[in-house]
C-alpha cells in the first residue's frame, strides 16, 4: 500500500514539475483598430517576438474599424506575414459589423481570417474567460 501511495505521489509531483517547466499557458486577445500600415508592420514584429518568447501561447488578433484594412486582400501590406502567423496558430478575426458598416467586400477578406459578429463583444467575452487584453498600435 505504501508503495502504491509513493508511486501516486511521485506521479503527481512529476506532472507538477513538467507543468512548471512548460511555463504559463498565455491566452492573449489583441485589438487592432488602426488602419495605419506602420501599425500593421509593427504588429507583425510584436507577433514574432511574442511567438518566440511564448511558443505555446494562444493568441487572437481581432480587427475592426479601420484595422480591418490589415485583413483585406486589396489593401493589406502584411498579407504574407498574416499567412505565416496564421499557419503557426495565431488566429486573425474580422468583425462582421465593420464589414457591413464600411461596406467592405466580404470576398476580399483574407481566407486565413475567421469572422466574429462584433469584434468588441468577442474581446469582452475573451476577457471574461480570463484572456489577457492588449491594444495594438502606437
Amino acid at each position: 500500500m505504501k508503495k502504491i501511495l509513493f508511486l501516486i505521489l511521485a506521479f503527481i509531483v512529476g506532472i507538477t514539475v513538467n507543468a512548471q517547466e512548460a511555463g504559463p499557458q498565455h491566452r492573449i486577445v489583441m485589438q487592432l483598430t488602426s488602419g495605419d500600415t506602420l501599425v500593421h508592420k509593427n504588429l507583425m514584429k510584436q507577433l514574432r517576438n511574442m511567438k518566440e518568447a511564448a511558443p505555446t501561447m494562444q493568441l487572437e488578433v481581432v480587427c475592426h474599424g479601420p484595422g480591418m484594412d490589415m485583413l483585406m486582400t486589396d489593401r493589406s501590406v502584411v498579407q504574407e506575414k498574416v499567412r505565416e502567423f496564421a499557419s503557426k496558430g495565431i488566429v486573425f478575426l474580422a468583425c462582421e459589423n465593420t464589414i457591413l458598416e464600411r461596406k467592405l467586400d466580404r470576398s476580399k477578406v483574407m481566407p486565413e481570417a475567421g469572422m466574429v459578429k462584433a469584434g468588441i463583444i468577442h474581446i469582452v467575452e475573451r476577457q471574461e474567460q480570463g484572456w489577457s487584453y492588449i491594444k495594438a498600435g502606437f
